[in-house]
């Protein structure tokens, strides 16, 4: 099969692919999606200035309860606060440098839960950044930059 260019991948098929590893609340999936897009981001570009390689083309929104794709939260929504089913349908075919770091992103995020996820982005600074002068439970739909995204998690990757 032929390899997909990151930028012909979609958030559902990313998604797609957490859902056949393991059910999953809608806002967990969130998570898992921001962490997978932001460590494809920070591996796979050489700098802030110059991000040519994203994991789906979707923004994320810094939404109250952390960062939010609008396309995944409109399609699980009415899964509430209940699991999305494991998904049993067929996976997209990645890049095994991208199937290696959403291996990563699943073994590292993947043990917590949908509201330690939530936490977690909560101290970080792509989703502070764009709340800034915003109460904690204010509806945003303001995007997390890419710049803010890479510049954040690169700080992680120099430190080990």
């Amino acid at each position: 099969m032929e390899e997909k260019n990151l930028i012909n991948l979609t958030s559902q098929e990313i998604a797609n692919w957490f859902l056949s590893q393991a059910s999953m609340s809608p806002k967990k999936l969130q998570k898992m999606l921001y962490y997978a897009y932001s460590w494809v981001l920070t591996l796979t570009n050489d700098s802030s200035d110059c991000i040519e390689n994203r994991l789906f083309k979707d923004n994320f929104e810094a939404w109250a309860h952390g960062p939010v794709l609008m396309d995944i939260y409109q399609e699980y929504k009415d899964n509430g606060y209940n699991n999305i089913p494991k998904y049993e349908g067929n996976v997209v075919e990645l890049p095994d440098e991208i199937d290696d770091i959403l291996n990563q992103v699943m073994e590292v995020y993947g043990k917590y839960t949908a509201d330690q996820l939530e936490s977690i982005t909560h101290q970080e600074s792509p989703w502070i950044n764009v709340r800034h002068g915003l109460s904690p439970l204010e509806s945003s739909n303001n995007i997390i930059s890419d710049q803010d995204i890479f510049s954040c998690y690169i700080q992680r990757v120099s430190e080990d």
